[in-house]
């Protein structure tokens, strides 16, 4: 496991994947399954894994995080790159501080608290976190109006920060006065897009963002890597093409639920059984899983056909 700080170099080298955490029926941590997965990224390419939201780590306790950092630095390849995950509330934030300061993990993502919190109250969270961790971490925004910009640049300034999660929708991503404001006050090399294939290639090409996080990735790695790889080169038509073999799967997303769809969908297409998700989520309705597994399984059989041989 990469233990070296982060760079901006790290930020642009891969598709940052956001997977589903396997479980077995009795809500455990499955490690065989988890293992499973982090060797099918690796495996495509990828070398940099957030555990977030897509992990459900928003309901994981300070409890049951030690077995999951165990677990993670355990399976995760050499130069593999594992981002865990805290919070939300400040409260499960500083209890988890003691069981990752004895870490090597280089950074941790701060896990977004919309109720109840002020933007200068999450500045002060996120400020004492990243103090007493000693070790910049990944500020994730997704509302205008979480933090403001001059928020985020006063911990950027103070080196309190490892990457900026970029991950507010929009009509038109090209139409973000935000994201704008941010990226006049702050280094936009700390800044990926956080939303997967969907606004990835606009933030990349509009707004010069290096790299991008994805939770398809972990359905169809190659093929979003070759995505990444195409906008380095300014080749954004191919580009686009590839980007629209993910559609059928994002809009199945964004019409039930990033998190659920994503997480069944890797043990529909075959890549590992991620189990049942840990409450307060829950996984899909019968009747919401066959449009799923055919996305999934079209977008997996697109990617083997990229796989190096």
């Amino acid at each position: 496991m990469k233990t070296t700080p982060v760079t901006a170099a790290d930020l642009a080298a891969s598709v940052i994947a956001v997977p589903p955490l396997a479980r077995h029926r009795d809500l455990t941590i499955s490690t065989a399954d988890n293992r499973a997965l982090i060797q099918y990224l690796e495996e495509g390419g990828v070398r940099t894994l957030l555990y977030g939201g897509n992990a459900n780590l928003y309901n994981v306790g300070a409890g049951e995080l030690p077995e999951l950092l165990d677990m993670l630095e355990a399976e995760a390849g050499d130069d593999s790159w594992i981002i865990p995950s805290v919070g939300p509330d400040y409260g499960k934030l500083m209890d988890q501080l003691e069981v990752l300061k004895g870490r090597d993990f280089p950074t941790a993502m701060i896990l977004p608290l919309a109720f109840p919190a002020t933007g200068a109250g999450l500045a002060t969270g996120i400020r004492r976190f990243a103090e007493r961790f000693g070790k910049p971490v990944v500020v994730y925004i997704k509302s205008d109006n979480y933090l403001d910009p001059t928020q985020v640049a006063a911990l950027a300034n103070d080196g309190l920060v490892a990457a900026i999660k970029y991950a507010t929708v929009r009509p038109d991503p090209r139409q973000d006065v935000y994201l704008r404001a941010l990226l006049d006050v702050v280094d936009r090399r700390l800044v990926v897009s956080g939303i997967g294939e969907r606004p990835a290639i606009v933030h990349l090409r509009h707004f010069g963002l290096q790299g991008f996080t994805s939770g398809s990735v972990c359905v169809a790695p190659n093929s979003s890597m070759r995505i990444l790889a195409l906008c380095k080169e300014e080749r954004w038509d191919e580009a686009e093409e590839e980007r629209a073999h993910f559609l059928p799967l994002e809009n199945l997303r964004d019409e039930h639920s990033p998190i659920r769809v994503l997480h069944d969908a890797v043990t529909l297409a075959g890549i590992a059984d991620m189990g049942p998700m840990l409450p307060m989520l829950s996984n899909l309705a019968e009747p919401q899983r066959a449009p799923v597994r055919d996305a999934a399984i079209a977008l997996r059989q697109h990617d083997t056909q990229l796989a190096p041989s």
